[in-house]
């Protein structure tokens, strides 16, 4: 019996068709690439320019003194002073209430309910408020309202509010990521709801709220109108958190606007702002890649 040997047509290509997909591709790659040196080049720019301005007046005794002549002399020992304090206030207050919620969220109401449908909708609304209405708003409730006054306090708690709507979705979506699966073997383990939060969820969930903190802090230390209506100008070393305190973005802007040969001042302590923003992330990433190595 004789065997016909079949023979396959081939479909030929479209050479035209596949270029153009290439081209296509080269050219979102190129658009990407020049998308990201020019946020590259921008921040290079910005930080040599400082750098050129400034870094002729940091000194240790720029860190140490106390301003004097208006600021155009002296120190910003107590600007730093009261500026790591609204920080520490801000970030104890939003932290644990920004984890609770963001929890609340992801965890506990999962589906797309109208209550959760109505807070992730106000977040959003909040985190495009102005900064300056949540000074008023401060200045009113914690300054007046509440009889705080002009203080490190009323400033702390004032940032507390403008970070807590960054701070909550970043971490909800980061708990949102984390594979139902692990959910289900620790409930398959006999594992609670809330051991299941605190043992799985949470620590798989660390680098969204490492992002977070990062995010919050970088915008709590640049915040200036904010402050001014709620922690105030003073430059002297705050003896409690009820007492006045200038931060570092009021310093600079105050120098840089109102005061007649300030701007070596400013821009030294600018460098030092944006000095301090690079060792917090630089930080909080170190921290996170050792505690998550296979995240980057």
């Amino acid at each position: 019996m004789s065997h016909t040997p079949t023979t396959r047509t081939m479909t030929p290509g479209k050479p035209g068709a596949m270029s153009r997909a290439a081209t296509l591709d080269v050219a979102a790659a190129l658009f990407a690439w020049g998308c990201a040196a020019i946020v590259t080049a921008a921040f290079a720019w910005l930080l040599i320019d400082v750098a050129w301005r400034g870094v002729g007046g940091l000194s240790w005794s720029f860190l140490v003194d106390e301003p004097s002549d208006a600021g155009r002399a002296g120190g910003v020992g107590p600007v730093v002073l009261s500026t790591l304090l609204i920080l520490a206030v801000c970030m104890a207050v939003s932290v644990p209430l920004g984890l609770g919620a963001a929890a609340l969220l992801a965890e506990f109401t999962r589906g797309d309910t109208r209550f959760a449908r109505l807070v992730r909708r106000s977040l959003d609304v909040l985190a495009g408020v102005p900064s300056i209405v949540f000074g008023l708003f401060g200045n009113a409730f914690f300054c007046l309202a509440l009889g705080m006054g002009y203080s490190i306090l009323s400033g702390g708690l004032t940032l507390a509010c403008m970070v807590l709507p960054i701070l909550i979705r970043v971490t909800e979506q980061g708990m949102r990521d984390v594979p139902d699966a692990q959910r289900h073997a620790a409930a398959a383990l006999g594992l609670s709801r809330t051991t299941t939060l605190l043992r799985v969820t949470l620590p798989a969930a660390m680098p969204a709220l490492a992002v977070g903190l990062v995010l919050g802090v970088g915008r709590a230390l640049a915040e200036t109108a904010a402050l001014i209506f709620t922690s105030g100008y003073v430059t002297r070393t705050p003896a409690s958190l009820l007492d006045s305190g200038r931060s570092l973005s009021v310093h600079i802007y105050d120098l840089a606007m109102n005061v007649p040969g300030g701007e070596t001042h400013a821009s030294a302590a600018a460098l030092l702002l944006i000095a301090v923003l690079l060792a917090i992330n630089l930080l909080t990433n170190w921290i996170t890649r050792r505690t998550h190595p296979g995240w980057h």
